[in-house]
């Protein structure tokens, strides 16, 4: 274990903001005795990479916090379930069934992939089952449930009796013809069963009754039991409030919302939570992910392609950055991943503190070495055709003979990512090029000359050869292309792996007969 001095020094994020939390709430703190964190999802549309990402991060820091202190920590995953689906979400089935119902609590409209009661039981039973794969020790929570069940009651009649101060901080910033209509409480309609946005007539609130004016119909209802939702911000502030949270992170589109949620938890007699506001991710034009539109990589994608843990490496990295997320950054996050792996054995506990891996796997990453690239991995596919694993399997023994799935378990897994991720993602756009005559030439020459060497020639050898061969057919004073044009030729793309080690890897023989087919 460090000295206090050392890990008070240590500068990954989830330290410094675990850090600044037990220094700025730290009486609140110590009268509970626990550290309550949440974490917000819309269920709106299909669980999203971004919501996965809010509870990694979130985890993370508690993973810090219980390096630095022995304290009691609750992870809130909070639905905001009593929401009025305002539009139909472009990638979900049944469209009308959601048409027909706009306008409704996401908990009472029907499920329209006919799985659960209802949608949003739906998507948060896909949120609950997809966070517990990562096995995050969360406590979920569903508004529709608290407000229906009276949790919310005493916070509701808080929010009652600071009415006029919460609007006098609410209603500057609204728009003007917003401002006339403008209620913190939105009934539900017992006709029609929809969220109503209404202007107010009277708030009673001794008896909890308020009276709106519904299309010039007087409509009686309590703010209590369901009767009633509050406005987002209002309802985020009177959240905060009941839980008595400490710490909550969101996305940086939100920050107004969480300055203004601020004043309303203050208002309401609670110290607000730290915050935290993480960038956005972006699709791979630079547009912003969307639930709705579904654009980006979906959590089912990543997940079909690389691992869980590269995921989690994508969600650690410069959490205030934009970041592009689509499926070409899958193959550079899992090569980053395993490098951190390897880093880790060699590095002090200090070090370890600062990798990724660490806050990743809470101190206990796997001990294992690593022996190839994923990107090797996905040239071996390419340039062997293999669709079985144990292809691949054949190649890398070739090189490491003792290596075996049995004890090398995420190389395993990786075979099986690669041969899926080359399929689907990287066949459909090669570009093999074509080689002019000046071309076929140097790369013939290039095959009869590894035809020659031996199958135990080390790699950088091989890589001295390949150079030779560049520089004796025209290439002497532009390597670069010469490697580009073996790249085109051999993967179909502008950049790959060292030639020298792929050729080791996949085979002397096998290499000349590669080159022959592509000249030919």
């Amino acid at each position: 274990m460090l000295d206090n001095n050392e890990i008070q020094s240590v500068s990954a994020w989830p330290f410094v903001e675990v850090r600044k939390l037990l220094k700025e709430r730290k009486n609140s703190i110590k009268s509970k005795g626990k550290i309550i964190f949440q974490t917000g999802y819309g269920p709106s549309g299909l669980p999203h990479i971004g919501t996965f990402g809010e509870v990694a991060r979130t985890t993370m820091m508690i993973n810090a916090l219980r390096y630095l202190e022995k304290i009691d920590a609750e992870l809130i995953t909070f639905s905001d379930d009593m929401d009025g689906l305002r539009k139909v979400p472009e990638n979900i089935p049944n469209h009308q069934i959601l048409k027909n119902n706009l306008g409704k609590p996401l908990t009472s409209i029907p499920d329209p992939f006919d799985k659960f009661n209802s949608f949003a039981e739906h998507n948060n039973s896909m949120l609950k089952d997809f966070l517990k794969k990562f096995n995050f020790d969360f406590t979920f929570k569903s508004s529709s449930e608290n407000y229906k069940k009276g949790i919310f009651n005493e916070s509701l009649k808080r929010v009652a009796e600071k009415y006029n101060d919460i609007m006098d901080v609410i209603i500057p910033t609204l728009r003007s013809e917003r401002k006339k209509t403008y209620c913190p409480f939105l009934p539900i309609c017992p006709d029609t069963g929809k969220v109503l946005e209404i202007p107010m007539i009277n708030l009673d609130e001794k008896s909890g009754k308020i009276t709106f004016d519904n299309n010039g119909k007087k409509m009686q209802t309590k703010i209590y039991d369901g009767n009633c939702k509050l406005q987002w911000k209002v309802d985020w502030a009177m959240r905060w409030f009941t839980f008595d949270v400490d710490f909550e992170m969101y996305g940086k589109d939100l920050t107004e919302s969480a300055i203004l949620s601020n004043k309303v938890c203050k208002i309401l007699g609670k110290t607000p939570p730290n915050g935290f506001a993480y960038e956005l991710f972006l699709d791979e034009n630079g547009e912003k992910i969307s639930k709705s539109k579904g654009n980006g990589i979906t959590i089912e994608d990543w997940l079909k392609y690389a691992s869980p843990e590269s995921l989690s490496l994508y969600m650690y990295q410069n959490p205030k950055r934009a970041k592009k997320l689509y499926a070409d950054v899958v193959p550079k996050a899992v090569d980053e991943y395993l490098s951190l792996i390897e880093k880790f054995t060699v590095q002090s506990e200090k070090e370890k503190l600062s990798n990724p891996v660490w806050h990743i796997h809470n101190g206990k990453p796997p001990n294992e070495k690593i022996v190839m690239p994923f990107s090797m991995l996905l040239n071996l596919v390419g340039s062997s055709n293999a669709d079985d694993k144990k292809i691949l399997w054949k190649f890398i023994n070739r090189f490491h003979k003792n290596v075996k799935p049995e004890n090398s378990p995420i190389l395993d897994d990786l075979t099986d990512y690669a041969i899926r991720f080359f399929k689907d993602k990287l066949k459909p756009k090669k570009k093999y090029k074509k080689p002019d005559d000046k071309e076929k030439k140097a790369l013939l020459n290039l095959a009869n000359k590894i035809e020659k060497i031996g199958t135990n020639m080390p790699p950088e050898e091989i890589q001295t050869i390949v150079y030779t061969i560049g520089k004796e057919n025209g290439y002497e004073k532009n390597l670069r292309e010469w490697f580009k044009l073996l790249y085109q030729v051999l993967f179909g793309d502008i950049d790959g792996p060292r030639i020298g080690f792929f050729i080791s890897f996949f085979g002397v023989q096998e290499t000349v007969k590669l080159i022959k087919e592509k000249i030919n």
